[in-house]
């Protein structure tokens, strides 16, 4: 789900307090305005913030370097601003943007991404002025650095169409090919002109990604003899403003999930399976929208695991003198379902297995996270009983009351408050029939079922708003007096070089701090990573809902 526009009051909130602590005050106070009533012209901006035009101006101007509010030209309108949510949610990622690049390429990356992160959009000549006393040896090492970030598609341009909501130009696209359609237009046609438009939209933001590098024509040395061979190589393009590349890093965030899974449901020697056959299409993977990855063979995933690997240690095997390649085998038997060939032991599965090839199957498991985490909620407010209505309903569909009540083997006492609390908390909806046309209530068939898309966007409400309370616990917590005099005296020169100075209650109240720090950061990253499930990978389950 990608939520742009109006906001609900929850992520409103938690975009707000972003903004805040990143950007100030007035900022915010901006971002408020433009989440509560929508898009807007500057004019209207400055009347309702009540803010001078030129602070109006500068704010909006930071905002829309950053890449958290879009603009567009309107007929009515003119001009108007737009907030753009999922770019403002993706700042809590950025610490984990910059570590995964400090492990996928060092601590130069690391250093490239902080600094893009930290302004928006950069040009290389403007990246390279920020790093300050670096040697010209440093700037050869930061220059390749920023190649394969670039190649790589970690970084990629920024051009005009990152600016403007995709929304607008969806609909303007499918607006022009409506005007081809002549006469009364039909369903396939209006589907036809949608996926058209759908095309456009996506091959202009190839192209847009295919301005970074420059092509130039090399000559290889040693090959002055070979008839006029020449290699063509890519350069950064030092007039391109470049930004960071969510879908890329989220991608390794995804590839970490589906190991840890793995490793939960089997052992460490299938996820060691399964990472290494991520690892081998990792360069392939453009975005989390993708069903399955590229075939890998299994003499390829052998390659990746190393002979100090104990992958005989997860198996129980007749003859203790195998290879790692029979290994291999019989764990993708596994995580294949192999065993079970049912539709069943489909939907449990984490690749496909066949004809020597491998594909993990990104689908099957976002579908199959996402459930369990809407298990786990209905069991921690509603126990068992609650799931095994739960399930009773996603594996069969819509239900009466004394149909679910038979089935799970309950009391229709003990069913009927247990329906009306799921129900509560959307996880269960009810479906009307009516016997006659009048609609009477006493003749009218009332059938339970679970509405997925309901559900999860309630669950992700609370889950924003856990984010909300999480951020203000925290502020909080370092805004106590006691607090914020210990953090000034550590700031003093002599204090930060030797804290010992600071008194045994000074350094307590500093150590209670540290701990409450570090359980609201683990505590917001487990929340993250639960919200990256139900909305970054929804667009694997869009059938299911």
């Amino acid at each position: 789900m990608i939520i742009t526009g109006m906001a609900d009051a929850h992520t409103s909130r938690l975009c707000v307090q972003i903004i805040h602590s990143h950007f100030g005050s007035l900022t915010s106070s901006i971002t408020s305005v433009l989440l509560t009533r929508g898009r807007l012209p500057l004019p209207q901006l400055v009347r309702f913030t009540g803010l001078k035009p030129r602070t109006v101006r500068a704010s909006v101007l930071v905002l829309v370097q950053h890449n958290i509010v879009w603009h567009a030209h309107t007929e009515d309108e003119g001009e108007v601003l737009e907030v753009n949510v999922e770019e403002c949610l993706m700042r809590l990622r950025f610490g984990k943007f910059v570590w995964q690049a400090e492990q996928l390429f060092g601590k130069e990356a690391g250093d490239v991404v902080q600094l893009i992160l930290d302004h928006g959009k950069l040009r290389p000549p403007d990246l390279l002025g920020y790093l300050h006393g670096i040697t010209p040896k440093g700037i050869t090492v930061y220059t390749q650095v920023i190649h394969k970030l670039v190649s790589a598609s970690y970084l990629k341009p920024s051009t005009i169409l990152s600016h403007v909501s995709p929304r607008d130009k969806r609909i303007q696209y499918e607006c022009e090919e409506k005007t081809k359609i002549s006469g009364f237009p039909t369903a396939k046609e209006l589907r036809e002109a949608k996926e058209v438009a759908e095309a456009r939209l996506r091959r202009e933001e190839e192209e847009a990604e295919r301005m970074g590098l420059k092509h130039k024509v090399a000559e290889p040395p040693g090959l002055r003899s070979s008839k006029g061979k020449c290699v063509e190589e890519g350069i950064v393009d030092d007039a391109v403003f470049f930004r960071v590349n969510y879908d890329k890093f989220n991608i390794h965030i995804r590839n970490s999930l589906v190991v840890k899974a793995a490793r939960a449901r089997f052992n460490a020697g299938a996820a060691l399976v399964i990472q290494a056959a991520l690892r081998i299409t990792e360069s392939t993977q453009k975005n989390i929208s993708e069903v399955r990855s590229d075939p890998v063979s299994v003499a390829n995933i052998a390659i990746q695991l190393s002979d100090n690997d104990n992958l005989s240690s997860g198996l129980i095997l007749s003859s203790t003198k195998a290879s790692n390649t029979t290994y291999i085998k019989d764990y993708l038997g596994m995580l294949s379902a192999a065993d079970n060939p049912t539709l069943v032991g489909r939907s449990g599965s984490f690749v496909s297995f066949g004809s020597s090839k491998v594909q993990v199957e990104f689908e099957i498991i976002g579908r199959r996270l996402r459930r369990l985490v809407l298990e786990s909620i209905t069991r921690e407010r509603h126990g068992v009983e609650g799931v095994r209505i739960l399930r009773l309903l996603l594996d069969t569909g819509k239900m009466d009351e004394k149909q679910i009540a038979r089935i799970v083997m309950m009391a229709p006492k003990d069913v009927r408050p247990l329906l009306a609390a799921l129900a509560n908390d959307s996880l269960i909806i009810t479906q009307e029939v009516p016997k006659s046309a009048d609609r009477n209530p006493t003749r009218t068939f009332y059938l339970w079922y679970v509405d997925l898309h309901k559900a999860y966007s309630v669950i992700l409400g609370n889950l924003y708003k856990t984010l909300y309370n999480i951020s203000t616990r925290r502020r909080t917590e370092q805004g106590a007096p006691d607090v914020q005099a210990v953090l000034q005296k550590r700031e003093r020169s002599d204090v930060s070089q030797d804290e010992s100075l600071l008194s045994r209650l000074e350094r307590d109240i500093l150590e209670g701090w540290t701990t409450k720090q570090e359980r609201l950061t683990i505590l917001e990253m487990r929340v993250e990573e639960t919200v990256f499930l139900l909305k970054d990978l929804r667009v694997l389950g869009i059938n299911e809902e």
